[in-house]
């Protein structure tokens, strides 16, 4: 009889622990998948920020050249739809001046870096990358309207210098490491253009050139606390939780926050049968 029990508890245990073996192992099947789950979505994500990134500067770029296309084949010379500065017909120029090039050299001249750059700050950038673009397009012509010299002033090479600015800068204002290496980057690729902003040059809107990238200064102070999600550290799981401000502490809290000398007051205080300090 006993061993008869005996046996039916030992084949009750086997099968109970076989039970929580495969319980266990349908967790971590169950875990694995979720995670490559996980991977796959991020990756797919990733891959279609990339590429949105990519499409709106390339459309950009494909306008400018479209309109370039339009001067040579109908022989025509837009340059009137430029900046003038402190006119009224030139106002126009602060929203068409950098859709105009002289020549597909000068198109040409400004269609990569643009490309680049804006391909950089929408991806790396994204929360802040549209009103940050279009602020400096906006603000650079109306810095060139304001303060530049009484000609048609027309090319995109004001934004460009806007947009190497703004990514130079957030590498100094934000201080995080893929800013600083996305403004050694540019500074790599883009030193030379800190010689177009000197004056006096011919043919060359160097105010368009200073004054974009001035802009391109205030736009990344002006968005320097406007945190990207890789821009968060990862947290530890205990600091992560709601109430994490407060601790539990073994002794109450006092006992670190007061010295030696004021506890043995208090101490002294609360014992009517002590005189004197201990």
């Amino acid at each position: 009889m006993s061993r008869s029990l005996f046996g039916n508890n030992w084949s009750k245990r086997k099968r109970y622990g076989r039970d929580e073996q495969n319980y266990v192992a349908l967790k971590c099947l169950f875990d694995i998948h979720s995670h490559q789950n996980l991977d796959i979505v991020e990756t797919a994500t990733q891959n279609n920020k990339f590429v949105q990134s990519l499409q709106w500067p390339l459309r950009f770029i494909i306008v400018l050249w479209g309109i370039q296309l339009f001067q040579v084949l109908t022989h025509t010379d837009l340059g009137f739809l430029g900046v003038y500065p402190r006119t009224y017909f030139g106002i126009k120029g602060i929203f068409l001046a950098p859709l105009i090039h002289a020549d597909f050299s000068h198109l040409l001249h400004n269609s990569v870096p643009l490309f680049v750059l804006s391909a950089m700050i929408l991806f790396f950038y994204p929360r802040v990358a549209v009103r940050s673009m279009i602020m400096i397009y906006l603000m650079t012509g109306l810095s060139v309207w304001i303060f530049g010299r009484s000609v048609f002033h027309i090319g995109a090479s004001g934004v460009v210098y806007g947009l190497v600015s703004f990514v130079f800068w957030n590498g100094v204002f934000r201080r995080n490491l893929k800013s600083i290496i996305l403004a050694l980057i540019v500074t790599f690729l883009y030193s030379g253009f800190f010689l177009g902003i000197l004056p006096n040059q011919e043919g060359i809107s160097w105010e368009s050139h200073l004054l974009g990238g001035l802009v391109g200064i205030f736009v990344s102070f002006w968005y320097k606390e406007e945190i990207e999600k890789d821009e968060v550290p990862d947290l530890p799981s205990w600091e992560q939780s709601p109430d994490s401000s407060e601790q539990t502490y073994f002794l109450d809290r006092d006992v670190f926050e007061k010295t030696k000398e004021e506890r043995r007051r208090e101490q002294a205080g609360s014992d009517p049968d002590t005189g004197h300090i201990w």
